[in-house]
């Protein structure tokens, strides 16, 4: 056999070799791939809401308190008083209430089973062109949310930690110093008489004779 013609002769058996392992391989099974649907986290208030410019915190037992930036950005108590207002604290609330994360949405909820026919609390956040009003109720029995009703309508629950974050303001206002109660008008004590008593007068003249008792 002339070496050309055994040449041709292998590439023919290689070609015939790969044909078959092709013809004869597994198709590979079809893996099913499930793609986890990405959590979508919703927030109290809107992020195109911008960052609050108020806050305004009024309870249902009476209590109330405000802040709000003034002209030079600053923030001022309004409520319960006018006065400075402690930046650091009054700027992490303003923060807490920008991340206040809606656990989850009840639909169709009775108002009174979760404290929203009464609320136990009215938050007012002011943005720079918006005004946004929520009420806060009961804590839901794990503990772990309060039932609040978002400015859309809907009964959410929102983090106790969140709320509570928000709602500290009420009960300890950020005022810049301890507010010191204003004197009363101090009254002038009544000065006590003082009676000196007078030495008593020496009558003249005799005095009585003393009767001597007789001598046996």
């Amino acid at each position: 056999m002339r070496r050309s013609t055994f040449v041709y002769f292998l590439l023919f058996l290689a070609a015939l070799g790969a044909y078959y392992i092709i013809s004869n391989r597994e198709e590979p099974a079809d893996i099913e791939i499930t793609l986890e649907p990405e959590e979508v986290i919703l927030y109290l208030f809107n992020a195109s809401d911008g960052i609050p410019t108020g806050i305004r915190i009024e309870s249902e037992a009476g209590g109330i308190v405000e802040v709000a930036r003034n002209a030079t950005n600053a923030w001022v108590l309004k409520l319960p008083l006018e006065a400075s207002a402690d930046q650091g604290l009054s700027e992490a609330a303003a923060s807490q209430v920008t991340t206040m994360r809606i656990l989850d949405t009840l639909p169709d909820v009775n108002l009174e089973v979760v404290g929203l026919n009464v609320p136990e609390y009215t938050l007012t956040i002011q943005f720079s062109d918006v005004e946004r009003i929520v009420q806060i109720g009961v804590i839901t029995p794990t503990g772990s949310g309060y039932y609040v009703l978002a400015p859309n309508g809907d009964v959410v629950i929102v983090s106790v930690s969140a709320v509570d974050a928000v709602l500290n303001l009420l009960t300890n206002p950020p005022y810049l110093e301890t507010p010191t109660p204003s004197a009363t008008p101090s009254q002038t004590p009544t000065a006590t008489e003082t009676f000196t008593p007078l030495p008593p007068s020496t009558e003249t003249g005799t005095g009585t004779p003393a009767t001597a008792t007789p001598q046996p």
